[in-house]
């Protein structure tokens, strides 16, 4: 399998247990007292450190590791962010398209996360877990 498809699939993966962490990590918050907003920052950011540590020993291997594991965090919940507004972008504008039926929810919610997933594989790939960086031309 070539290494794209492979690091998509571990990728793809990795976002499944991301989804568990964050509603288990949400309704959690939300039985401790915590509203829907407060618990969904917390459990979106207990995924985003779920998904980033089985990216950085499963789907991007052999990504270099020059920069403190602490930049990589930050470009990593960086990357998810905007994974995230696009994930948020496409739901609403799927809500718009579609005509009212009791599984347009479901739908669109499925068409954000796969626009979501798309963009933040490509931020990952090509920022966080770059395997080496283009010289500047002189």
């Amino acid at each position: 399998m070539p290494k794209l498809h492979r690091e998509f699939i571990t990728f793809a993966f990795a976002g499944v247990i991301g989804f568990v962490v964050d509603s288990g990590v949400l309704y959690l918050m939300l039985w401790f007292g915590a509203g829907p907003y407060v618990g969904r920052l917390v459990s979106f950011l207990s995924a985003v450190f779920a998904t980033w540590q089985i990216n950085r020993r499963f789907t991007f291997t052999g990504a270099r590791r020059a920069r403190s594991v602490w930049r990589e965090a930050y470009e990593y919940l960086l990357a998810m962010l905007v994974g995230g507004v696009c994930n948020y972008a496409t739901y609403a504008a799927t809500i718009k398209l579609l005509s009212d039926s009791p599984a347009r929810p479901l739908i669109a919610v499925a068409v954000g996360s796969i626009a979501g997933m798309f963009v933040n594989f490509f931020i990952a790939k090509v920022w966080v877990f770059r395997t080496h960086r283009l010289e500047r031309s002189r």
